[in-house]
């Protein structure tokens, strides 16, 4: 299932799977309903949404509005490697119009 969300930071681990070397983990708030991205598009402020960890795979950073993949579909850009994954960032998202009905 792809979402969108918004990147609020990164996540530093001690100790981790040895597949997971070289990548980094961002701190992400996925967006509930389209209100969310219309009025806090170009905020800092939170968008209230649930906050989840993701591998990062295209290089966002704090702020940066993302596309994320999650459930079997997080680890499909690793095949044939197995990755322990339940969430990845694909895209930067550049601009988003919404249209409510």
């Amino acid at each position: 299932m792809m979402k969108i969300a918004r990147v609020i930071g990164t996540v530093t681990l001690s100790r981790m799977h040895p597949s997971m070397k070289g990548y980094k983990l961002r701190c992400v708030e996925v967006v509930e309903s389209a209100d969310q991205i219309q009025v806090n598009q170009d905020d800092a402020k939170p968008i209230g949404g649930d906050t989840i960890v993701a591998w990062d795979l295209v290089g966002s950073r704090n702020g940066d509005w993302v596309a994320l993949a999650e459930g079997p579909e997080s680890a499909a850009p690793f095949r044939p490697e197995v990755k322990p994954t339940d969430a990845s960032i694909v895209a930067i998202l550049d601009h988003c119009e919404v249209q409510t009905s």
